[in-house]
């Protein structure tokens, strides 16, 4: 039995006063998710996406929600001069950055003895190295005011196994060690790079991309029936954003009800 949805939770001013960028914000996706959450908690945020029309529909769907409208910048992670024109946008814009949420990432299913050397390249060059060049910006800005935290996506598919996802695997698995490996050369800076994991979120762009067999065998290995709201996920990403988990570092949350 599929169990109810909770409500979403009003803010609670978990990031009055800080200063957000969010990638791949455009759509309806834990990007756009992440963005809602963190102007509901208090925050000034910047969007960026690499689709401009959507991207000024979500400014503009934010705009009449919250009544700002955050600023917003294209960028594609896989081209570091937009990633460098990303920050500059933001710390023109907000003065500074206090949080990076990284959620920029490409899918895909394919076998691996038929996968293409193209179809793996995409999927490592926009899911992991774009997650490593949106957080070196990040910590070339923050590092030096001491002060600032990442929060990346990765997912639970890079610890468990899932046919047909060798290259979206190995990219999120990368983006885990990345973000420990990252921690750990910024803890003496005082900035924070901690991860969420999520097993399956629902949103209308996947369900429009993935068969509803598909959707339904992931659905049936969580322990609650139903994939996660966005805003489900989105709210672990603002509790690592914020200063309630300031001890944390180098961290893999999971978001899921799924267990092995």
């Amino acid at each position: 039995m599929t169990r109810r949805v909770p409500s979403e939770p009003s803010g609670r001013g978990l990031l009055e006063d800080k200063t957000v960028v969010v990638t791949a914000a455009a759509g309806t996706g834990l990007g756009f998710a992440a963005a809602r959450r963190c102007m509901a908690e208090g925050a000034r945020v910047l969007i960026s996406d690499i689709h401009e029309r959507r991207l000024g529909e979500a400014a503009d769907r934010l705009a009449e929600e919250f009544g700002t409208r955050p600023a917003a910048q294209l960028c594609n992670v896989t081209v570091e001069e937009d990633v460098g024109a990303l920050i500059g946008a933001a710390t023109g814009e907000l003065g500074h950055v206090d949080v990076m949420i990284n959620n920029a990432g490409l899918g895909g299913t394919a076998d691996l003895v038929d996968m293409t050397d193209e179809q793996w390249h995409a999927v490592i060059d926009v899911t992991l190295n774009g997650t490593m060049r949106t957080t070196r910006a990040a910590l070339r800005h923050m590092m030096p005011r001491r002060s600032g935290v990442i929060v990346n996506n990765a997912s639970v598919i890079g610890w468990r196994a899932q046919a047909g996802q060798s290259h979206y695997a190995a990219a999120k698995a990368g983006v885990m060690a990345l973000t420990r490996c990252a921690a750990m050369e910024a803890a003496e800076a005082g900035v924070r790079v901690n991860c969420v994991a999520p097993s399956l979120a629902m949103h209308p762009f996947l369900a429009k991309t993935s068969s509803q067999e598909f959707l339904d065998s992931l659905i049936s290995l969580e322990a609650f029936n139903r994939a996660a709201e966005p805003w489900e996920v989105a709210n672990v990403m603002v509790f690592l954003a914020s200063d309630y988990s300031s001890y944390m570092t180098g961290e893999i949350v999971s978001v899921s009800s799924q267990h092995p």
